[in-house]
């Protein structure tokens, strides 16, 4: 994944949005990884709710969504 990094002040995370994302559809996310946690959340929403997955979690979760075409 690659786009834009940035480091949110409140959480101390940096936040990379994927360059799969944007247009003008608004199906925009960004990523921040720890070495314990991957985090997940709306771009347009920074404060709103996360989703925080373990590296396995992320990896499964990532071949399920994979399975599916939008």
């Amino acid at each position: 994944m690659t786009g834009y990094t940035r480091t949110d002040e409140k959480t101390g995370l940096t936040w990379r949005k994927s360059s799969y994302s944007g247009g003008e559809q608004g199906q925009c996310v960004e990523v921040a990884e720890t070495p314990s946690a991957i985090h997940i959340r709306d771009t347009k929403d920074p404060d709103g709710p996360s989703l925080t997955l373990t590296p396995a979690g992320f990896n499964a979760f990532t071949r399920f969504a994979s399975e599916f075409e939008v």
